[in-house]
């Protein structure tokens, strides 16, 4: 489609604040004018009264697999999953095989997204060479590849030395620098939140003073080097504090938080079911509040999924041996949206977090509706109610604490450049 108008539905823009029922007309893959009754004679009109238009989704923590793990997801599969959840950016981990601390493999991961994925694809380089911990790779080689920034994701970077040089050089690129905030000596075997539940279940604790003593230091980095650092997936309220404190401060950290941290405490795991094991882990009430109140009061930037799929045979397993990690891109939507149902966020401040605040962490050009911005845009129906089987999903994996359960909130439609290529009623299009 060339030209076409979105009629009639509410419009919201967080970097533009716009928030209002009107109508938004794309031409040539931009967005062209959003206003009441915009005449119609010259393009394709689509009724989407009652929805919801947003920007499209932009997620800076997802993991695609490929390569390596093409059993579990590649581009393509993570790709169309993303669009049916609304998302038209992502962002995709290092943790592959080989892992991307190469430009090689920064430029296949680029290459197959532009063949195969519907959604845009940015990849996020290692920071340290193997995911080891020990020596630095070639950031601005990587940058200059297409990294947006850099991380060891899930292997955290336990050397403080070694976690000081990253950060320093990555100034020199002006990329943050993406932590996994857990001190593995006192995670140590841990696989459920330390606390009641873990001893009710008999299994090894993880403790949320792992996640705070690496913020901690973390932070400290940030303060002494002047870098930008991003904490990933917050879990703990000691972690948002210090996020608070630090920002107060004008150091430069970003956070985000993933929507099962936001709807999910460790009385999920009391099941012994491996699709609620992910790291860090769910926590107590009192830290998902604590998530909660700080994603609505602007400590945390961002929602972003930590998309994690996994074959049913490495979950089916007992628990301490499954990997970590869920689905995340076609349930975040409606699990967010209880934000807004019990008012704790207005619905414009929750899509910034979906939508403007990522992409302004990896300083892309997403994530708004201004006049001849792309038009990657979402729409979705706020109430409507639907049984999510991660089976008829679009992700090759079907590790989700969600199956099977009746969720609220559902996207219509996902544009990318102006494409169509997400239809609830005909599914992913082709890219």
């Amino acid at each position: 489609m060339e030209r076409f108008i979105l009629k009639g539905g509410r419009v919201l823009d967080p970097a533009s604040g716009y928030d209002g029922v009107a109508d938004l007309r794309v031409e040539y893959g931009r967005v062209a004018a959003i206003g009441a009754d915009l005449p119609v004679e010259d393009a394709e009109v689509m009724d989407v009264s009652s929805q919801w238009v947003t920007p499209a989704f932009v997620d800076i923590h997802t993991h695609l697999r490929e390569p390596g793990q093409e059993y579990k997801e590649d581009i393509a599969s993570g790709g169309r999953s993303a669009v049916a959840g609304g998302f038209g950016t992502i962002a995709c981990m290092a943790n592959t095989e080989p892992v991307n601390d190469d430009p090689s493999v920064t430029d296949f991961i680029l290459d197959r997204a532009r063949q195969d994925s519907p959604a845009r694809v940015h990849p996020i380089a290692a920071a340290t060479k193997g995911l080891k911990g020990e020596v630095m790779t070639e950031m601005v080689a990587l940058v200059e590849a297409g990294a947006v920034a850099f991380s060891d994701d899930g292997k955290t970077i336990m050397d403080t030395g070694v976690a000081r040089r990253v950060m320093e050089y990555s100034r020199l690129v002006q990329v943050p620098v993406i932590v996994h905030a857990e001190d593995r000596t006192l995670v140590g075997d841990g696989v459920v939140n330390e606390g009641s539940v873990s001893t009710r279940l008999g299994l090894p604790g993880n403790p949320g003073l792992a996640e705070a003593v690496h913020v901690s230091r973390d932070i400290q980095l940030a303060e002494l080097t002047g870098a930008h650092v991003h904490i990933a997936h917050v879990s703990t309220g000691a972690a948002v504090e210090m996020v608070r404190v630090a920002r107060e401060r004008g150091i430069r950290v970003t956070a985000e938080v993933t929507p099962h941290h936001l709807a999910l405490t460790d009385e999920a795991t009391l099941g012994f079911d491996t699709n609620t094991k992910m790291a860090p882990p769910l926590r107590g009430q009192a830290d998902m509040e604590a998530c909660r109140a700080g994603l609505a009061d602007g400590t945390i930037d961002c929602i972003a999924t930590d998309h994690a799929p996994h074959a049913v045979h490495e979950k089916d397993v007992d628990f301490c041996e499954a990997p970590n990690g869920i689905l995340g891109f076609e349930t975040a939507l409606p699990v967010v949206l209880d934000l807004v149902r019990t008012q704790e966020m207005a619905p414009l401040e929750l899509v910034r977090r979906l939508t403007e605040a990522p992409a302004r962490i990896i300083s892309r050009p997403c994530g708004t509706l201004a006049i001849g911005a792309a038009a990657d845009i979402a729409v979705f129906d706020p109430d409507r109610r639907w049984v999510y089987d991660p089976a008829k999903g679009y992700s090759k994996s079907q590790n989700s604490p969600w199956a099977g359960q009746e969720l609220t909130g559902r996207v219509t439609y996902t544009f990318v450049d102006g494409r169509l290529v997400f239809d609830v009623e005909r599914g992913v299009l082709a890219p």
